[in-house]
């Protein structure tokens, strides 16, 4: 028996673009898209269907088809990929969803900074070229104590910027319990040899003596010690280090500068919140370190930034070095960084700076707005639970909260619909139930986290 072929359709058929140019649709899209682009979204569909037409007779689609299909090319093309999400997992420095929340403060200074021409490198009293350093410098000693500051773009690029600065070529003091990877795969000697510095390891992997700094800077040529915090991990049992302070008194002894990278950037005592103290900027200065290097993104609760404070001596080779340039901020980082370091300068950081509102947010007002979120879904329990500092933050280290714990068939499945909702929301599951965690969703975001909810849970609106 003859096998009968497909009936292959006549391509002369399809719609032409300058036959489509006059489809009400394409006008449409032509006044949201512009010309060039959507006419690069037709002729895409068109090749699309003379490919599937030519592979398996399928039948030529309606002009409507076609236009509907350009449309969503272009949708998909133009939809930005970096927006806004609704984090309702509790984790409050979730780095992947870009750690530190800003203030209103901090945002309207960026905003207002990028919409106009701003004195970022002009000095206004001499009508000559100045510098963009000064700008964070001032505020940066007036809230730390900190003879000067200087700004670049973040916290791995303020040490890499300190090492090739200060000791390019010279050796760099540093225990083996700091020689850690953080995230991304990034690991800290690896960031540390980009300087051009040789690393001088002293101690083991789970302890260091004061004899150890004491033995090394007596027997070698040093340029800098440096010391890490913990502040992704923690050590645990068999393990010792001897205190910041003795490190630094060890060190001067020997003429050395003590750089200390510290991270998180804390300039409040979380022990004050029921967390375990984390070392603020103001201890290490304290100390007596030379030069101090913390991230503006994490516990300081700004832009994404690297800040270096500390002695002027040391920082004025800094700000002249080639790679400062590479590594600079912006004038948007800038001007948001002081807006955030005026919350603290004006002691009002805990009520503007969301992290810190998220931090302190009290018990009980969490499990209202659970109980609320519970009423109006009609759906889940209200259960305890714990929230996260996240960031490289505290390790281990957990604050009690009350949990919306939903028990729907398939967690991921409705995990992944959640992502997928606009905005997208970040939960966790925890033996089979959707949790989301009131302390990280902001007031104003609890309209769409609802109505996003409600459709996952295929309930209607009220």
């Amino acid at each position: 028996m003859p096998i009968k072929s497909k009936t292959m359709p006549d391509l002369s058929d399809l719609s032409s673009i300058d036959q489509l140019l006059f489809d009400p649709g394409v006008k449409d899209l032509l006044k949201s898209f512009g010309r060039p682009l959507t006419l690069k979204a037709l002729r895409a569909v068109l090749d699309e269907v003379r490919q599937k037409a030519l592979a398996g007779g399928e039948p030529l689609p309606h002009e409507a088809e076609i236009v509907q299909a350009a449309r969503d090319h272009l949708r998909d093309w133009t939809e930005p990929s970096l927006m806004p999400v609704i984090n309702a997992s509790g984790v409050i420095l979730h780095t992947n969803l870009g750690r530190a929340p800003l203030s209103d403060a901090t945002r309207q200074a960026m905003s207002e900074t990028s919409s106009v021409y701003s004195n970022l490198e002009f000095n206004l009293e001499s009508g000559k070229r100045g510098k963009r350093s000064v700008h964070a410098s001032r505020l940066l000693s007036l809230v730390t104590g900190a003879e000067s500051g200087f700004v670049v773009n973040n916290n791995a690029g303020a040490v890499l910027l300190v090492l090739s600065a200060l000791a390019r070529g010279k050796n760099v003091l540093v225990s083996r319990t700091q020689l850690v990877e953080i995230g991304g795969g990034f690991r800290i000697p690896d960031v540390m040899r980009q300087s051009g510095a040789n690393l001088l390891e002293i101690g083991t992997t789970n302890r260091i003596h004061r004899y150890d700094f004491e033995n090394a800077l007596a027997e070698n040529e040093v340029a800098l010690v440096l010391v890490a915090h913990h502040s992704n991990f923690k050590l645990i049992g068999f393990h010792s280090e001897p205190p910041l302070e003795e490190i630094v008194e060890v060190a001067h002894q020997h003429g050395v500068p003590v750089i200390h990278d510290l991270g998180s950037g804390a300039l409040l005592d979380t022990a004050q919140y029921g967390l375990a103290h984390e070392p603020t900027v103001q201890e290490s200065l304290d100390a007596g370190c030379d030069l101090v290097c913390f991230s503006g993104d994490k516990l300081l609760g700004g832009p994404q930034a690297g800040i270096i404070i500390g002695k002027e001596s040391l920082l004025s080779p800094i700000r002249t070095h080639p790679l400062a340039r590479a590594l600079r901020a912006d004038k948007l980082t800038l001007g948001g960084l002081s807006a955030t370091l005026l919350h603290y300068l004006k002691n009002e950081a805990e009520t503007r700076i969301p992290i810190w509102r998220m931090i302190s947010m009290p018990l009980e007002s969490i499990k209202s707005r659970a109980e609320n979120w519970r009423e109006i879904l009609g759906d889940g329990e209200v259960i305890p639970g714990f929230s996260t500092v996240g960031g490289g933050s505290l390790p281990t280290e957990e604050m009690p909260t009350c949990l919306l714990a939903l028990s729907p068939d398939k967690p991921d499945a409705f995990l992944s619909r959640l992502r997928n909702a606009h905005p997208p929301i970040i939960a966790r599951i925890d033996e089979d139930r959707v949790l989301l965690d009131p302390r990280t969703v902001f007031p104003e975001q609890e309209g769409s986290l609802l109505r996003n909810l409600r459709q996952v849970l295929e309930i209607e609106p009220a």
